[in-house]
């Protein structure tokens, strides 16, 4: 297949089956791997479907600079698109994201301002500084700020996601999805809808943080999932169930994708898989349970995700 840039290439990614986490006497669940993005995240949808929609309505001009503050992929997404589409890139981010991320970003020429965190580590109150942050870059520098949170151009690029999935598995019977912005969950609802498809659709959110269940947000170990209040893009009746998972239920589906189906994803895509391996132990073995493997686990490999996976090493000298 040819493509006429780089931006052609995100989306029509596969649906792949995971028979060893299908729970006994459950429906069969499989996955959307977003990893085959060109940056290894589904972000780059929502990426381009933000900047292409600022850039239409006239609001980015070209050569314009662009500013988010992201602890996830989001940063690497929208540098990607600003360099093909030739804007400057400023992200602001923070110590504890990985490594492997900010290296990302900065090598597709963004500017990086990082926020130090004690201890290398996440705090309450993150989210609020580093938005802060990347609004008074905005003031400093003019920037068009994409602003991912409240952003609903995002929508656009997972509602391709949505239709995707149905002309790749026409009898799936319920979609599973992670809450970050939110905008993957209600892209691919609006999708769903749009096609009159009779399927249930299940939020996902840390069990330490439940502010869609208990309206409570709390510290958890799901890096680029920072909910802190209920997000603007999620919206009631657009979704049938919520299923809260604890973060370290999630990391451990992460290291049983590695081990059992040879596929490396980060812990947002371990959570979804988590909460779809409820969802499919209480359906039908005939029903199909179809979630996200949001991006790849290449991203993470410097942190201690896959500790205590390694396998042995031989010297050939």
């Amino acid at each position: 297949m040819e493509y006429a840039n780089t931006l052609k290439a995100i989306g029509e990614t596969p649906v792949v089956e995971l028979p060893s986490m299908r729970p006994d006497g459950g429906a069969s669940i499989y996955v959307k791997w977003e990893g085959a993005n060109p940056t290894g995240s589904l972000k780059d949808r929502m990426a381009l479907a933000m900047i292409e929609a600022a850039r239409k309505r006239g609001d980015l001009e070209p050569g314009d600079p662009v500013v988010e503050f992201t602890g996830g992929s989001t940063g690497t997404s929208l540098a990607f698109v600003c360099a093909v589409l030739d804007h400057p890139m400023h992200v602001v981010t923070a110590d504890c994201v990985a490594e492997e991320k900010r290296a990302s970003m900065s090598a597709l020429g963004a500017n990086l301002e990082v926020v130090e965190t004690p201890n290398g580590e996440s705090y309450d109150g993150l989210f609020d500084d580093l938005q802060a942050a990347a609004e008074d870059l905005q003031a400093r520098t003019g920037a068009y700020f994409t602003n991912q949170f409240d952003n609903p151009d995002q929508l656009a690029g997972y509602q391709e996601l949505g239709a995707e999935i149905l002309d790749q598995r026409p009898g799936v019977d319920e979609f599973v999805m992670i809450v970050g912005t939110g905008g993957c969950a209600m892209g691919t609802s609006n999708a769903l809808a749009e096609r009159g498809a009779d399927v249930d659709v299940s939020l996902v959110e840390p069990a330490e943080s439940p502010v869609l269940t208990k309206g409570r947000a709390g510290g958890h170990a799901v890096e680029g999932t920072a909910i802190v209040s209920y997000p603007p893009l999620v919206k009631q009746g657009r979704y049938d169930a919520v299923h809260t998972i604890p973060s370290e239920e999630g990391i451990e589906c992460v290291r049983d994708l590695a081990r059992d189906e040879g596929l490396l994803v980060g812990t947002s895509s371990g959570m979804n898989v988590a909460a779809a391996r409820q969802v499919a132990a209480e359906r039908d073995p005939e029903d199909t349970v179809v979630t996200v493997a949001c991006d790849t686990g290449l991203k993470y490999l410097s942190d201690d995700l896959y500790d205590g996976l390694e396998g042995s090493s031989v010297c050939i000298c």
